[in-house]
């Protein structure tokens, strides 16, 4: 095995978290209390920093299988040894067994990515960011707020992916499957569905609004 070599499995903490689903290149911010999570993250601190985090689905209570490594990139020591951080998403990891339970959980984890793309994913990246800039136009019409998309906004068609994965608030167990897939066409065709359905309520919204209006 040469030096560049990666480790595929490795040992690692796991923290499940309700309702929250972490995409690499995306920020978490946390507010640690819970005593065990305490010492997790102490040891964490004292090492590189990384530690696993799972959705748990709020309705069955399960832990999901596929989930994302985070970085702590700051962190806040606050009274009674709680602790603020900021975390940020790095690579997608899949838990093989759980090694240990206390006194956090520990899972053997092997990496993931995305399988090589057999066509050229650039059309469906610009659909999709064409889609996103309408709406945004239509949502700021509707709540007559000025909304505007980042200026970073990625231009690869994986990391725009991750980024729209990351914004669809309120849907957790979709953001899980969009999570697990390892095919970036795949990802960005039910992106495109989502984000399809999302303008065509929007326009149609905006249609009964100035509708309205124009009737005053």
């Amino acid at each position: 095995m040469t030096s560049s070599s990666k480790i595929a499995v490795r040992e690692l903490p796991l923290f499940p978290l309700s309702e929250v689903v972490l995409f690499p290149t995306k920020q978490l911010p946390l507010h640690i209390f819970e005593f065990r999570y305490r010492i997790m993250m102490n040891t964490i601190l004292e090492s590189d920093r990384r530690f696993g985090v799972l959705m748990v689905d709020p309705v069955k209570g399960m832990i999901a299988n596929v989930g994302c490594c985070a970085e702590i990139i700051h962190f806040q020591r606050l009274q009674d040894d709680r602790m603020k951080m900021i975390t940020l998403g790095q690579q997608r990891f899949r838990v093989l067994e759980y090694v240990r339970e206390k006194p956090y959980p520990v899972g053997l984890v092997e990496w993931i990515e995305d399988h090589p793309p057999t066509k050229d994913l650039r059309p469906l990246a610009n659909e999709l960011s064409q889609l996103l800039r309408d709406v945004v136009r239509l949502s700021a019409k509707l709540t007559e707020q000025q909304i505007e998309l980042p200026e970073d906004l990625p231009d690869l068609p994986l990391e725009l992916s991750y980024w729209v994965a990351s914004n669809l608030l309120g849907v957790p167990l979709e953001q899980q499957a969009l999570l697990e897939m390892q095919d970036t066409v795949a990802r960005l065709e039910r992106e495109t569905e989502i984000l399809t359905s999302t303008r065509n309520h929007l326009a149609a919204r905006t249609v009964l609004k100035d509708t309205f209006n124009q009737k005053l």
